[in-house]
């Protein structure tokens, strides 16, 4: 890539609508928290902690995972979180991304001194102070800068264990004789409702309900009734789904949890993945939910270098299904999953499209405005809009300014 293109990229107006916080540290931070809070880490430096643990390959999706246990154990205390939150926002601000929807599992992060609302509430307090420093800034009072904003989603799990936090300990616990499914949802309906609550009463910008995790053998209509919830209180809803499963996970999570944007969809094409009997026109099936999705502008939260880490199917960026995507009308966003354990930034994501699947400029143009279309903003309709359009306008300022 050129670097006129390169300095472009870096410079135009960004967002992320699919980037996890707790895989999303700077790494000095992660080593310093670690060394306070007594979590044993495999090395004591940035370098050692690159080579054995956020690598830039991973062999499958367990080791890629394998990070958070370390992130999630520092992220205990509403201190850890603010901090984090701050520092997470200020990473994004320096890179030109003026909107972030940080995704996180409040009952992660639970333990005898935090709560799941306390949870929220630190994140909510780091990003604010770092957008209140962005936000009063000369550039952005003068107009040549534009306001940072973000929107935080809360993430239900599909499965989880006694020892990933003491929430889900107590859980299972209290509930040792129900079926596993059963616990799963009474979890996320509890999330859900807590996520009301803040919202309404607090005022909080929760702006989104998810569920991550192991998405084959654990469905998300399990999840149903969490999602009702979230739905009849007017929080707009996305689902991990057709990450490591096929078309019926994606169809699932529109039907059954009224999912306005899809995180990852990267099966969305595979008709071979189609286990239903009754479905006996896949490519039919593929391409009637393609269209739908088409259609009704559901977003795809598209990661490639995640896919391309979590997915050994798919060997290079120009195998990825976002062309696909993108050359059948979807609303797609490329976003960047974890900025730590992926070892990337929104910036590096477009120059990979760019640079892999050689896309016009005005496909990357769409790219990067479907992203603060596709967002779940936190004021009102009109507020969205007319900043939309002042990142229309900035772009295509900095876009006049590139050779012909």
């Amino acid at each position: 890539m050129d670097k006129v293109l390169a300095e472009f990229i870096r410079n135009i107006p960004k967002s992320d609508l699919h980037v996890h916080l707790d895989g999303s540290l700077r790494l000095g931070t992660l080593i310093e928290l670690a060394r306070r809070e007594k979590v044993k880490l495999p090395s004591w430096s940035e370098e050692g902690l690159r080579k054995l643990v956020f690598k830039k390959s991973y062999r499958d999706l367990p080791e890629y995972l394998h990070g958070f246990a370390y992130t999630c154990a520092v992220l205990r205390s509403a201190d850890n979180l603010e901090r984090v939150a701050f520092e997470f926002a200020q990473d994004n601000i320096a890179e030109n991304v003026r909107y972030v929807e940080p995704r996180f599992a409040p009952q992660l992060h639970t333990c005898e001194v935090l709560t799941a609302a306390e949870a929220v509430r630190a994140v909510d307090r780091g990003m604010a102070a770092a957008a209140k420093r962005h936000n009063s800034s000369a550039a952005v009072r003068s107009g040549k800068d534009l306001p940072f904003h973000y929107g935080i989603i809360v993430c239900a799990m599909r499965r989880f264990k006694k020892g990933m936090s003491p929430y889900f300990g107590d859980l299972l616990r209290v509930m040792e004789y129900a079926r596993h499914q059963e616990v799963y949802s009474t979890a996320s309906l509890e999330l859900a409702r807590a996520a009301v609550d803040l919202k309404r009463k607090e005022n909080l910008p929760i702006v989104g309900f998810d569920l991550a995790g192991e998405e084959s053998g654990y469905p998300a209509v399990r999840h149903r009734e969490a999602y009702q919830f979230a739905h009849d209180h007017f929080i707009k809803k996305t689902v991990h789904a057709g990450e490591a499963y096929g078309p019926e996970s994606i169809f699932q999570a529109i039907t059954q949890c009224h999912a306005n944007r899809i995180g990852h969809g990267t099966f969305l094409f595979a008709e071979e993945m189609i286990q239903e009997p009754k479905i006996s026109d896949r490519r039919r099936f593929v391409d009637d939910l393609a269209e739908y999705i088409a259609s009704q502008r559901i977003g795809i939260e598209v990661c490639l270098t995640s896919n391309l880490q979590t997915n050994p199917a798919i060997k290079s960026i120009a195998e990825h299904p976002v062309r696909q995507m993108i050359e059948r009308g979807l609303s797609v966003s490329l976003c960047t999953d974890n900025r730590l354990v992926s070892t990337t930034t929104v910036t590096r994501e477009l120059e990979l499209a760019v640079s892999s699947l050689k896309v016009s400029r005005r496909t990357l143009r769409n790219l990067v405005v479907a992203g603060f279309k596709g967002s779940f903003f936190p004021g009102s309709y009109s507020e969205k809009h007319a900043f939309v359009s002042k990142v229309v306008e900035r772009y295509r300022n900095l876009e006049a300014a590139l050779p012909a």
